[in-house]
């Protein structure tokens, strides 16, 4: 690292991460010596199919898992140590609170976990309840929550002592497009006050615009990392690709298509564009207060 610049906010080198399957089974190689640096700030979306080790990896970052072989260093910490324990925020793909717990409780108790103080710990909860649209059900138990609620919970969780470095598994799963619009501000707020944030999908969802790169994990190896676009360049020429137009007719479509199967592309439909739902509640919310 050249002088003057700052230190990574995770550095992971070598990493390997195994499990076994049953108690006689082989062990299952989930990682498989990654290396993987992220800057202070930087947003950074882990992308890939199942089973790809995007889970494990977080589990390691967030401590919960510890690593066969390899480093990993979080703001120049063990993951398990308290400084970074203090400093990491995670949201894990299934809830892991007592469903016989009341939301508010629970995000007391965490506080009081993070030696919060009290009113501090009954405010910040209060906020992030309103903002991620459980208020009416703060004095709830979690067991009666959907899974798009405890998303939204386990969200809020995780954000509770405005942590350095947040790690978000899957955390569109469930969602409706509210919970979704309320992650996004949220997100633009980890944002400015300078948070590092990793978020796993399989999906290359609308979050992962947010992203300033994307890592591409395939059974437990980078395959490749970028940006959205050099992202899909570096999978190969055959990468699937998605133009939006306007003010075309029949004929100027029936041109496009000719000029791209001259180039060797093989041409899939045109449809009409579909709104993003996100987009669509925000157009409704927009309407009912004008």
């Amino acid at each position: 690292m050249n002088a003057g610049e700052s230190s990574p906010a995770v550095e992971v080198r070598g990493l390997v991460r195994s499990y076994r399957r049953g108690f006689f089974g082989r062990p299952h190689v989930a990682l498989h010596g990654l290396d993987l640096v992220l800057r202070p700030g930087e947003f950074v979306g882990l992308v890939g199919p199942n089973g790809s080790g995007k889970s494990t990896l977080l589990r390691v970052l967030a401590a919960l898992d510890l690593p066969d072989a390899g480093s990993v260093r979080v703001f120049g910490s063990d993951p398990d140590s308290r400084s970074a324990r203090s400093a990491t925020g995670f949201c894990p793909e299934d809830s892991p609170y007592p469903t016989d717990l009341r939301a508010r409780d629970v995000l007391t108790l965490l506080g009081s976990v993070r030696r919060m103080e009290r009113g501090a710990c009954e405010r910040r909860a209060a906020e992030l309840l309103e903002r991620v649209g459980l208020a009416h059900v703060a004095r709830e138990r979690l067991g009666g929550f959907s899974r798009g609620m405890l998303r939204r919970f386990c969200i809020a969780a995780a954000l509770l002592h405005e942590p350095k470095l947040l790690l978000l598994d899957e955390p569109t799963a469930g969602l409706d497009a509210p919970g979704f619009s309320a992650i996004e501000s949220l997100l633009d707020e980890a944002r400015a006050r300078g948070v590092t944030l990793v978020i796993s999908s399989h999906l290359l969802s609308d979050l992962h615009q947010r992203c300033d790169r994307l890592v591409a994990l395939v059974d437990g190896h980078i395959l490749a990392q970028g940006d959205a676009a050099s992202l899909a360049a570096g999978l190969g020429s055959s990468a699937r690709l998605e133009l939006c137009f306007e003010g075309l007719d029949a004929a100027g479509i029936a041109e496009l298509r000719r000029v791209a199967e001259q180039r060797g592309a093989r041409f899939l439909g045109a449809q009409p564009a579909q709104s993003n739902l996100v987009e669509l509640y925000r157009r409704a919310s927009a309407a009912r207060t004008s």
